[in-house]
């Protein structure tokens, strides 16, 4: 597994020096979901060595990511919790899904390897909503029977800033468990029942890694980037999966990308016999009024939709879009005028 100092990290980092020897025209800005960053990063390194042009992405969280793309600081924003078509409308915005990730139960249960321990809907709902205070409680033991469990309270690490990673999870639990939608409900932010937040992916997974006895969700990258321990889930189809190019593509298959309506659509808890439960789309959004500026980011990312593109994004562990929705976004993009 490639790591993100090795893939390039420094195609993003761009410090102000470099910023006056590059032009506007061999410079892309964006900003949002760090759902993606880890991608993004390598994707940054590879089309600078190829054309010269840098990519300065700020991973700062798909709630922020929106935010600047709506005060037009930013070329393109970036937000794992796609915008319905009426605020993409009421904005003046264009937005197409980029990739496919899947979000895993990352642990931190002392013995406890990956793949090692299985869970379903409504245990993940009774442990983030405070309810399962131990991981020796009965409702994971019934689970996990051959697992030797500690009696161990569970620490619950959440996302702190606005988040697409919180959206997904949520709407995840949301759909599944009665009791998480009554009470806490979904979101980019919602108010936790009980845990700590870290910004970022990144904050997230360096608690989870910290704390003993703690329990976070994120995305795969992040986990496999930090070596975390992560978890089996089962799904709505009553099978017990792991998290894998295969079972995010198998997700995937379910989404309604439909160009009218942006491409707005949800693909968790799919009823996929082999699909991943947490699975999500992150999704790139542009100023409509923009359409040279946009060009240079669709020359981007038409170029990330490319075989070359596509082998970085599965050693990454994101399933690329299959190709009928790839020629979809294309032909979005001519309808609106921004094609590269």
């Amino acid at each position: 597994m490639k790591t993100l100092k090795n893939l390039g990290l420094a195609a993003l980092t761009v410090s102000s020096a470099v910023v006056f020897t590059v032009s506007a025209a061999e410079m892309i800005n964006g900003a949002g979901a760090t759902f993606p960053y880890p991608l993004y990063a390598a994707w940054a390194d590879a089309y600078y060595k190829k054309t010269g042009i840098k990519l300065n992405y700020q991973s700062i969280g798909s709630g922020g990511g929106v935010r600047q793309i709506v005060e037009r600081t930013v070329d393109f924003g970036a937000s794992d919790d796609a915008l319905p078509p009426s605020e993409i409308e009421k904005n003046k915005l264009l937005q197409w899904p980029q990739v496919i990730g899947g979000e895993v139960i990352a642990v931190n249960i002392p013995g406890l390897k990956s793949e090692q321990m299985v869970l379903d809907s409504n245990a993940v709902c009774q442990i983030f909503l405070g309810n399962i205070k131990k991981w020796n409680d009965p409702l994971i033991k019934k689970l996990n029977p051959n697992l030797n469990l500690p009696d161990a309270e569970i620490t619950i690490v959440h996302r702190s800033d606005g988040s697409g990673t919180t959206a997904v999870f949520t709407h995840y639990l949301a759909e599944a468990c009665p009791e998480w939608k009554e009470k806490v409900g979904e979101g980019k932010s919602v108010k936790w029942p009980t845990g700590i937040g870290g910004k970022g992916n990144e904050g997230v997974a360096n608690y989870v890694k910290r704390v003993r006895y703690s329990v976070g969700y994120v995305e795969f990258a992040y986990a496999k980037q930090n070596n975390l321990t992560y978890t089996l889930l089962i799904n709505p189809a009553g099978k017990v999966v792991r998290p894998t190019l295969d079972t995010f593509s198998a997700a995937a298959k379910y989404g309604d990308y439909d160009p009218k309506k942006h491409f707005y659509t949800w693909i968790t808890n799919t009823k996929g016999a082999d699909a991943w439960p947490i699975t999500a789309a992150t999704n790139i959004l542009v100023a409509r009024e923009k359409p040279e500026a946009n060009k240079k980011v669709t020359k981007f990312f038409d170029w990330a939709f490319s075989p070359e593109g596509d082998e970085i994004a599965k050693s990454l562990i994101y399933a690329p879009l299959p190709k009928e929705v790839k020629d979809k976004v294309r032909a979005y993009w001519k309808e609106h005028g921004i094609a590269p």
